[in-house]
């Protein structure tokens, strides 16, 4: 099942809640665009929820260190939460957990995040 997402926004931080499985296909380009909207509007701390994300391929991965690029070259963070068992371990084997600062919900985030 190709990813789908829905975003809000909550003060000055962008909300992208994704499902299904990234797999980087015609969505990735989509959502990158709507990180650099976010940017356009200001916003530069992007949350990404994976709770409802069961799988991500190689060019998922692509798409979440581009969003990632793009918020930190004007300051920016990302932050992801609520990965499933199946996509925590991915991130630790691609190394990934010690680039994005990983929490275990978004509320948790909400209240962490300045």
């Amino acid at each position: 099942m190709k990813v789908q997402y829905e975003t809000a926004r909550i003060a000055d931080k962008f909300i992208l809640k994704l499902q299904g499985d990234l797999i980087g296909d015609e969505s990735g380009p989509k959502l990158v665009e709507l990180v650099s909207d976010s940017l356009n509007d200001g916003i530069k701390v992007c949350i990404i929820d994976l709770s409802q994300v069961r799988y991500i391929s190689s060019s998922g991965i692509g798409v979440l260190i581009t969003m990632l690029t793009k918020m930190r070259n004007v300051g920016g963070e990302v932050f992801l939460t609520s990965p499933s068992e199946h996509v925590k371990k991915l991130l630790i084997i691609t190394k990934l957990n010690n680039i994005f600062t990983v929490y275990d919900s978004l509320e948790d985030a909400l209240s962490k995040i300045a």
